[in-house]
């Protein structure tokens, strides 16, 4: 920790509960960043980094993209918050999101991805006038009380249950309920057990709060079928998969459609923005539209905020941009790199992602849910990022955590942080690091 970072934090932490104000940020040194610009973040004393953590994922573009910047400087030169009415950055956000979401018919807006998913369930419950919702062990989807649970647990807790926070009211718990990812049998036997009550099942697509999880095909398909058969929704929260793998998310790649939509992080390249998206028939359920759902938020729809996300939106239907083209090809460079290296010094991992996204796990064998997760080599996996930081490519320093590309980044950008593991993985290899096939796992 340098000198800065250290007076700094000491400072922050007599007027600021542990001196950050998200939980996520206290982790490792206490880092405190002066500037931010493409691809790079700089600390405190003009350290710079290649910025892989992306603000959990909400750069898309690069940071202080000049576009975004752009726009947003235009509106809040025009307009602020008026709090009443609509807009025409409203509007044309709106049409934006509803043309890009293969499901949506109906979208709003919030600040956050935590607001999107506690109104994405609380419709659901109003809808349905059920009181449970199913979600999967891994799967994160906000700090609110009704599914703050389940995500990264020990092996004893594990489907058990596993609530984030203290202060949750016994009853939120207890109304979610939580299945097992890519496995059907565990969703089945939980309808079977409350029949007529489930009001929808949510799932990030591709769970990402563990690194990068894909679906099968069927396991989608098979959620879509039970909960048309059951009356229930069924909800993608795509806050991370959202407009970061394909414009119209994961569900534009999968073909599977589900009743709501979520998504935020990287709609508005790191300005505060989020949403919901859905068919008429649920949506219609909010108040504004002569429902019982109430809907409120004095922020939601702000100038700034929807200028963000066309900005955002526009470029990355670009044919020029060519995001998603150029992500994609780094992200595979990235992978394919990373897997020489390990295979090459007989270390047992597994380069998983999709597109942007790269995620190093350290274990044998596929990964197809948190049971397979259990087998990772956590301690290597938090040593190999915290080590990458220190050589200057800066990836999140928790294990199961994944890392993103931007369209700042090139292949300069991944070359060179290939070299770096290298150097750190060979390292590691002969610091004894990694165990063998035949060792326990960390967290079992």
């Amino acid at each position: 920790m340098t000198s800065a970072a250290r007076r700094l934090a000491e400072t922050a932490e007599q007027i600021i509960p542990g001196g950050v104000n998200s939980a996520t940020r206290r982790i490792a040194a206490p880092w405190s960043w002066k500037s931010a610009h493409g691809a790079t973040i700089t600390d405190l004393d003009g350290n710079d980094y290649i910025d892989y953590h992306a603000a959990f994922g909400a750069i898309l573009l690069g940071h202080t993209n000049e576009r975004v910047n752009a726009a947003v400087s235009k509106a809040i030169t025009d307009i602020d918050l008026v709090g009443l009415g609509t807009t025409e950055l409203e509007v044309e956000a709106a049409q934006l999101i509803v043309d890009a979401i293969p499901s949506a018919e109906m979208t709003i807006s919030t600040m956050s991805g935590s607001e999107a998913t506690f109104q994405a369930v609380r419709l659901a419950r109003g809808a349905t006038h059920r009181p449970f919702i199913l979600k999967f062990q891994g799967c994160f989807h906000g700090s609110y009380d009704a599914i703050a649970r389940n995500v990264i647990s020990p092996a004893e807790r594990a489907w058990q249950r596993d609530p984030n926070s203290s202060g949750i009211l016994d009853d939120a718990v207890d109304h979610t309920l939580i299945a097992e990812f890519n496995d059907l049998a565990s969703v089945e036997e939980l309808f079977a057990s409350h029949p007529e009550q489930i009001a929808a099942v949510i799932l990030e697509p591709v769970p990402h709060n563990v690194g990068a999880v894909i679906p099968d095909q069927s396991f989608l398909e098979g959620l879509r079928e039970i909960t048309r058969r059951d009356g229930s929704l069924l909800i993608f929260d795509e806050v991370i998969t959202g407009f970061r793998h394909a414009l119209g998310g994961y569900q534009e790649l999968c073909g599977v459609m589900p009743d709501l939509t979520t998504f935020g992080k990287s709609m508005g390249n790191g300005f505060p923005v989020a949403g919901l998206a859905g068919t008429r028939e649920v949506m219609s359920n909010f108040t504004p539209a002569g429902g019982t759902v109430m809907l409120a938020g004095t922020f939601n729809g702000n100038a700034a905020s929807m200028a963000a996300a066309i900005a955002t939106i526009t470029a990355l239907q670009d044919p020029e941009v060519d995001f998603y083209g150029h992500v994609r090809r780094l992200g595979d460079r990235m992978r394919s790199g990373l897997q020489e290296i390990t295979d090459d010094l007989g270390v047992p991992a597994q380069m998983a992602g999709i597109g942007s996204v790269f995620v190093a796990y350290f274990l044998e064998g596929e990964v197809k849910g948190y049971r397979d997760l259990l087998r990772n080599n956590d301690e290597a996996q938090l040593t190999f990022h915290r080590r990458m930081i220190d050589q200057g490519s800066f990836m999140y320093p928790m294990a199961l955590k994944r890392n993103h590309i931007s369209l700042a980044h090139t292949e300069q950008h991944v070359d060179e942080t290939l070299s770096q593991a290298q150097q750190v993985l060979g390292e590691m290899a002969r610091e004894g690091l990694f165990r063998t096939a035949a060792a326990e796992p960390v967290r079992a």
